[in-house]
């Protein structure tokens, strides 16, 4: 749906790729998530889960850098998973300020059991691009949020 807004042609140039962009990435994610829901997990559950799973212990304050989380948002967040035993958290020892997180083995053993589903799902989904086609969207991508 492009924009309707009766700007300058920049400005029409600019909404329309935005809206553009926007869609198709609420679109591929709703289509490469959908899965989580069977494991009653939400996308920010998902996220922490496979960020601790790859990444291994990291502090609140890391987590939330990596998923694009508020602080806030992630304790609300780190609380619903470590009530499921997915995780578990304790006081940093070198600084008492910060919490470290880390995945338990019973979150591990469940992103074991549908990760290599979740990639196959991600690679399918990008198959309506080419490999070059894909290289020159995460160059823009990357261009795009590196933006200062």
């Amino acid at each position: 749906m492009p924009t309707h807004y009766e700007g300058t042609e920049q400005e029409q140039l600019a909404l329309d790729s935005y809206i553009k962009l926007q869609r198709a990435a609420e679109t591929s994610l709703h289509r490469t998530t959908a899965h989580l829901s069977h494991h009653n997990l939400t996308t920010s559950q998902f996220a922490i889960l496979e960020a601790l799973y790859h990444l291994g212990t990291l502090s609140q304050r890391q987590l939330a850098d990596k998923v694009l989380r508020s602080a806030s948002n992630i304790s609300i967040v780190l609380k619903a998973i470590e009530k499921r035993g997915l995780i578990e958290r304790e006081r940093d020892p070198s600084d008492n300020r910060y919490m470290q997180v880390q995945i338990t083995e019973q979150g591990r053993a469940l992103i074991t059991s549908f990760f290599d589903e979740h990639v196959a799902g991600i690679v399918a989904e990008m198959s309506a691009l080419t490999a070059a086609e894909q290289v020159e969207l995460g160059r823009l991508c990357r261009k795009l949020g590196l933006r200062q």
